[in-house]
């Protein structure tokens, strides 16, 4: 586990978040320039080295996030703590409203899938409905080639 010195000085390796104390020694680092109302991407940093950092609805961290979308970063290592920190700030920096990817599939049976990237997950549809959804592209398609389907060309 890192120290808490050791998880502030990762953390302040990000210009774009803005450290502000809290009670308890706690730190909270902020993002600013959120498009969204939260700000908060590390909260309650805690001397004992306990601490929250933001993912909202990111797939990717649903198995670890809490009802309120924050992740304990207590046990997390530097490559991990930086991988979150950098996907918080990229999901507050988003905005969900882009143009979505779209990459058709097909089995050796002739079924097709659309795998598609939308309101930052990637979703795969049968016509209109939804199979499955993941928090990156690589796991989607490895669930896509387990299944037995390829890229259409």
């Amino acid at each position: 586990m890192l120290t808490f010195e050791q998880k502030q000085a990762i953390i302040e390796t990000f210009p774009e978040l803005t450290k502000k104390e809290v009670s308890l020694k706690r730190l909270n680092y902020h993002y600013e320039n959120s498009l969204y109302e939260k700000t908060i991407v590390v909260e309650k940093l805690h001397p004992n080295g306990n601490g929250f950092v933001f993912v909202g609805d990111l797939l990717q961290y649903e198995a670890e996030a809490n009802d309120k979308g924050l992740v304990n970063i207590r046990d997390y290592d530097e490559s991990a703590l930086r991988a979150i920190i950098a996907a918080a700030i990229s999901y507050l920096s988003e905005d969900v409203e882009e143009e979505p990817i779209i990459e058709i599939w097909r089995s050796r049976e002739g079924a097709m899938l659309e795998l598609i990237y939308e309101n930052r997950s990637w979703a795969i549809y049968h016509q209109d409905n939804l199979e499955e959804a993941f928090g990156t592209r690589e796991a989607a398609i490895e669930y896509l080639r387990e299944e037995g389907f390829r890229p259409s060309k």
